[in-house]
């Protein structure tokens, strides 16, 4: 007679009579360990890109670099979840990565540090990252086998390359401070100071107004021939060049407010003519409104538009995605990831200006003042619409053959520019965008512009065609 053992309540049995807790752990996985680790490594980019691009999309490099950690994080934690469950080869070491990567995040998110206390902290999260990196290396060896754990070196490896771009991009940033000695004088205008650098002597005096992420030493091959037959200034806005930073981005309005005051305090005098790049060329516009008095002339070289949202079609979806890529740069700089984009090609300026101009386009506080000012174009060209007329004064404007030809509605913006007055003169040069400031030929054409401005202020005789 056959007899039978009843189950105990609860208990599920098998064909062969093993209860669950009997049965042997290869039995209950279900996942190849190689499968997991790609999901988790896979799920934590994921997040990150969701947590920096869409959740706190334009959020300012302490909130970005944080959420970007966060979710780094969620990929380390489900790794060793999901391997301890659900496969033969818990990852249970993935816990310490999770935690560290989580709470430095969850710091920064919190206390939202400066960028003066993210330059000394470039001194120590590389040397932890490395060694970070070195411990989960030995981890992984000791806890993977087989194929799985070549899924994890390529990500130990951007940890490896991470700590060593920031460790050579702090030494970059501290080696840069004393590379460069200012040219010209710090202006307290109330808060901060920004830097002024005039040469030459004469009326009237020409004001040369930066584009997105550049600096003044940009505009020197323009000045050192200008300064020649008049007075000539350049400067840097708040958190440019030599200048101090401010709490948040300016508008058009603030831009305007603080060069008035610069221009009182170094005891610079009106009549000016402004000269503007890129971006630059709506703030001249912009301060020409507010100061109608004090503006004598206008330059614009391959200036944006007031109307830029509106007569450019491909604009605002170009705007919208650099609204959400630049508050990454930040980051990327801190790891020294900026200096691997393709430098300027300059032929107008010293190798000095030229380094100068590299260093800080490429440096955190570069990017971070181009994600700030990037983010105020909207409220920039906005106000410089108030800018109606400028007849009948001496307005030049100079187009980038690159714009003109690539870019759609460009030149139908341009002409809009130059109908602001009746005495006015627009070209096109042969030359980039930025060319017009860092090119020989380039910046000759600009030369011109500024120089036919200044004889027409000078002897009342309109401006004459090219």
């Amino acid at each position: 007679m056959t007899t039978s053992t009843p189950t105990p309540t609860g208990q599920s049995t098998f064909d062969d009579g093993a209860t669950a807790h009997e049965v042997p752990v290869a039995r209950r996985r279900l996942l190849p360990v190689g499968v997991a680790v790609s999901i988790a490594m896979l799920s934590g980019l994921v997040n990150a890109l969701v947590l920096v691009l869409v959740v706190f999309a334009g959020a300012s490099e302490p909130v970005i670099t944080g959420a970007g950690l966060i979710g780094l994080a969620t990929g380390w934690a489900l790794l060793a979840a999901l391997t301890t469950r659900c496969t033969d080869q818990p990852q249970r070491w993935a816990v310490v990565p999770a935690v560290v990567m989580a709470a430095t995040g969850a710091g920064l998110l919190a206390v939202t540090p400066g960028d003066g206390a993210l330059g000394a902290a470039g001194w120590v999260w590389p040397p932890a990252a490395l060694v970070l990196a070195v411990w989960i290396e030995r981890a992984v060896r000791r806890a993977t086998t087989g194929r799985s754990r070549w899924l994890l070196y390529p990500v130990i490896g951007v940890v490896t390359v991470a700590a060593i771009g920031g460790i050579v991009e702090s030494v970059a940033l501290t080696r840069d401070d004393g590379r460069y000695p200012m040219t010209g004088t710090l202006y307290d205008v109330g808060g901060h100071r920004l830097h002024l650098s005039c040469t030459g002597t004469g009326s009237p005096t020409v004001v040369l107004e930066n584009g997105l992420n550049e600096i003044s030493p940009l505009w020197s091959a323009i000045t050192a021939q200008v300064s020649r037959t008049t007075r000539v200034c350049a400067y840097d806005r708040a958190g440019q060049g030599w200048s101090d930073d401010v709490d948040g981005p300016q508008d058009g309005h603030a831009v305007a407010a603080d060069l008035h005051a610069l221009l009182a305090r170094a005891g610079e005098h009106a009549p000016y003519v402004l000269a503007g790049h890129s971006s630059g060329g709506t703030l001249a516009m912009t301060y020409a409104a507010r100061y109608p008095a004090q503006v004598a002339g206008i330059v614009l070289l391959d200036s944006s538009s007031p109307h830029q949202f509106t007569d450019q079609p491909d604009f605002p979806g170009a705007y919208a995605m650099m609204r959400r890529l630049l508050p990454v740069f930040p980051a990327l700089a801190r790891v020294g990831a900026l200096h691997l984009m393709p430098a300027s090609t300059s032929t107008a300026l010293s190798p000095s200006a030229a380094a100068q101009v590299q260093s800080f386009a490429t440096s955190p506080r570069g990017a971070n003042n181009m994600r700030d000012e990037q983010a105020q174009l909207r409220n920039v060209f906005t106000q410089a619409q108030a800018l109606t007329t400028f007849d009948p004064k001496p307005l030049a404007v100079v187009t980038a053959r690159e714009n003109a030809d690539g870019t759609k509605g460009w030149s139908t913006a341009q002409n809009h520019l130059a109908a602001l007055s009746t005495n006015s003169t627009r070209w096109v040069a042969d030359t980039t965008h930025v060319g017009l400031l860092d090119d020989k030929a380039g910046s000759a054409n600009s030369i011109r512009a500024i120089t036919a401005v200044v004889t027409a202020v000078r002897t009342g005789a309109p401006l004459t065609s090219r």
